[in-house]
C-alpha cells in the first residue's frame, strides 16, 4: 500500500484514506457499504457527539466530531465514485450557503439583533427552496428527526404565522381535551384510534413544553434518567429489605418507589 504515515494529518489525508479504504485493495467492509447501510452509523455518531457536549467532555467531543466528519467524507466518497459530487463540492456548497444567509456580515445589510437575523435567515431559506406557503415549510422539517424534536420544529414554524396558543392555560386545556378523547376510545376495539389519540397527547405535551421554553427531547431524556436512578434505588431498598424485586407485587414496589421519592424531596 503506497501510503505515507504522518505525525499530523489534515482533511485531504482523510479524503485520501477513505478513497483507499473504498478501493479494490482496501477494506472489504468499507467497499460493501452504501448510503443506506451506514445511515444508522451516521445517526449514532451524531448522538455520541451530543453526549460529549452534554457531559462537557472536551476530549471525547474532539473524537466524536472526528467520527461525524468521517461519516460526511464516507458519504461524499460514495458519490464521487459515481461522478455525482465530492467532498469539495460539499464544502463549497455550505460555504456559499453561509455567505448567502449572512448578508448582515458579508454585505451591507443591517440587522440589530439575533431575532432579526433568524427572521431574515428564514426568508432567505424559503426563497432558496421556492417556498411560498407556510405548509411547505412544515413539510420540509425532516421526517427522519426524532419525533419530539420534529414536533417542536413544526410547531415553531406554525407559530411564525400566528398559529399558536396565547398562553399556557390554553396549552393545558388542549392537553386535557386530548386526554379526554383518549379516555373515550381506550376501552374500544379500534386500536388505530387509540394510537392516534396517544399521538395527539404527545403532540400536546410538546406544545406545553415549548410554551415554557423547554426542549421536549431533553426533558424526556431527563425523565428517563430520573426513572432509571429511582429504579436503581428501589432495587437497592428491596435487596436491603430481603425483598425479591422479581417476585414482589406492584403494591410493594410502589411503596418502595414512594420511599425513594420522599428521600429525594428531603
Amino acid at each position: 500500500m503506497n501510503f505515507k504515515e504522518k505525525e499530523v494529518y489534515n482533511i485531504d489525508d482523510l479524503c485520501e484514506i477513505m478513497k483507499i479504504l473504498r478501493s479494490e485493495n482496501g477494506c472489504p467492509w468499507d467497499r460493501e457499504q452504501d448510503h443506506k447501510s451506514i445511515r444508522k452509523n451516521f445517526i449514532e455518531e451524531t448522538y455520541e457527539a451530543i453526549e460529549a457536549i452534554d457531559t462537557e467532555d472536551t476530549e471525547l467531543l474532539k473524537e466524536e466530531l472526528g467520527d461525524v466528519l468521517m461519516q460526511v467524507v464516507f458519504h461524499s466518497r460514495m458519490e464521487e465514485e459515481i461522478n455525482s459530487f465530492n467532498f469539495g463540492d460539499v464544502v463549497d456548497g455550505v460555504c456559499k450557503k453561509l455567505i448567502t444567509r449572512h448578508p448582515h456580515v458579508f454585505s451591507d445589510l443591517k440587522l440589530d439583533n439575533s431575532e432579526e437575523v433568524l427572521k431574515n435567515w428564514d426568508k432567505i431559506k424559503q426563497k432558496e427552496k421556492s417556498q411560498t406557503k407556510t405548509y411547505e415549510t412544515l413539510e420540509q422539517v425532516a421526517k427522519s428527526l426524532p419525533a419530539l424534536m420534529r414536533a417542536e420544529k413544526v410547531q415553531h414554524r406554525a407559530k411564525k404565522v400566528g398559529f399558536d396558543f396565547e398562553n399556557a392555560g390554553q396549552c393545558l386545556d388542549k392537553l386535557k381535551e386530548e386526554v379526554q378523547e383518549f379516555e373515550e376510545v381506550m376501552n374500544g376495539e379500534n386500536l388505530d384510534k387509540v394510537h392516534e389519540e396517544i399521538g395527539d397527547i404527545l403532540f400536546s405535551c410538546v406544545n406545553l413544553s415549548r410554551f415554557f421554553g423547554g426542549d421536549s427531547e431533553k426533558l424526556l431524556t431527563n425523565s428517563i434518567e430520573k426513572f432509571i436512578n429511582r429504579f436503581r434505588q428501589v432495587e437497592e431498598l428491596a435487596l436491603s429489605s430481603s425483598i425479591s424485586i422479581e417476585k414482589a407485587d406492584l403494591e410493594t414496589l410502589d411503596t418502595l418507589w414512594k420511599r425513594v421519592k420522599e428521600q429525594e424531596q428531603k
